[in-house]
């Protein structure tokens, strides 16, 4: 019989065995959706174009309405990207994968962040890249520059950066993002930057783009997506912008391999960006959210966490209690009703837990409850 692809051995399954819905008496920080409802302006959108019959075939690379909506929202972080050079994907997830099959070559390694968001190990593998991950500073999570130069090669071929990020909430300063554009530059890499979650940033500097620094617009793939910014994470749209060869061989992957995104969808997707009210009242409610979790969390016996600067992840040093990462969150599921993502399932997160905050403000005061009680006892 024939052989499946060699490369998937290689490949993990992120979180999954950690996010399998428990019993209705445990308390989930795992899941990293917004628990809001898609905005109603949003779906009477979508209603709306199927109701006007928008479910035939339509351009390629998104609707000419929706990647200059792409575009106008892009230029609020000052990145400038014309809308020829807009993809519509079936999710970031997606826009991540096409960036990379646009860039790389099978034996190219792509330098991690570490702990990165699993799906991008997974990804660079299922091409033939080589992931390598080069460790944070464990203080704050942001970028070690001196571990960058030493993990890279003639073989790096580009950098990944996911600022505000996920699993660890940092949000790196511009400088450090600056000082990212000049290894790149130095380096001759290209950047892949991952932006989902640009919208919710606790710091005044907020999220910052590589290709607003001299020599990062023309190395510099912007991915971004609807998924956390306006809780569309089953919509599956995202986009990708970047250098018009980059974009040209972005628009040949996507047409071999999804044609477009739902028809119907487009106008939704334009009607979103045009809301402010509906996406400031979810990004305050997560950034008082985060207050309230990390004043708890800081409080817990053997736990250390530094206060989250975007998204809506805490990433937890549990050292300090004696257990490894997959022991705690296996106990804290067993013995405390409560479900965290061990920081182990990703390389460089040995020893840390993932906790997320968007679930409701009940839950994380019991939650971190039935933590303290647990962790008092054990």
């Amino acid at each position: 019989m024939p052989e499946v692809n060699k490369n998937i051995k290689d490949v993990g399954t992120g979180f999954a065995s950690f996010l399998s819905p428990p019993g209705p008496e445990v308390i989930r920080f795992t899941v990293g959706q917004p628990d809001f409802d898609t905005p109603e302006a949003i779906v009477q959108s979508a209603k709306d174009s199927l109701d006007r019959g928008e479910t035939a075939y339509t351009r390629t690379q998104g609707s000419e309405e929706l990647c200059s909506a792409v575009t106008n929202h892009l230029k609020i972080h000052d990145i400038s990207i014309p809308s020829e050079d807009i993809v519509i994907a079936p999710g970031c997830k997606q826009a991540v994968l096409y960036a990379m099959m646009a860039t790389l070559d099978p034996g190219d390694e792509v330098l991690l962040l570490a702990p990165a968001w699993p799906s991008y190990d997974g990804m660079l593998k299922m091409i033939g890249a080589v992931p390598i991950h080069v460790p944070v500073n464990r203080e704050n999570y942001h970028p070690d520059f001196e571990a960058l130069e030493r993990a890279v090669s003639d073989k790096t071929k580009a950098i990944m950066i996911n600022s505000p990020n996920n699993p660890t909430g940092a949000v790196y300063e511009p400088r450090e993002v600056e000082m990212l554009v000049e290894f790149a530059v130095k380096n001759d890499l290209w950047i892949i930057d991952d932006m989902i979650y640009a919208t919710l940033v606790w710091e005044e500097y907020g999220y910052t783009s590589p290709s607003t620094f001299d020599g990062g617009k023309e190395r510099t793939i912007t991915v971004g997506g609807w998924s956390k910014g306006w809780a569309m994470t089953g919509w599956r749209l995202g986009w990708i912008g970047g250098p018009t060869k980059v974009m040209d061989a972005v628009k040949k992957v996507n047409a071999s391999a999804a044609t477009h995104v739902a028809t119907f969808l487009m106008p939704a997707a334009v009607t979103a960006l045009s809301l402010e009210k509906e996406t400031k009242e979810m990004a305050d409610s997560f950034h008082k959210r985060r207050d309230v979790i990390h004043k708890l969390l800081d409080d817990l016996p053997g736990i250390n966490v530094p206060k989250p600067e975007g998204a809506f992840y805490a990433l937890c040093d549990v050292s300090g209690t004696g257990m490894d990462d997959v022991e705690f969150a296996t106990r804290a599921l067993k013995e405390a009703k409560v479900q965290l993502i061990p920081g182990s399932l990703m390389q460089g997160g040995e020893g840390l837990v993932r906790i997320s905050y968007a679930t409701s403000m009940e839950n994380i005061e019991e939650g971190v409850r039935r933590l303290r009680s647990w962790l008092s006892n054990a």
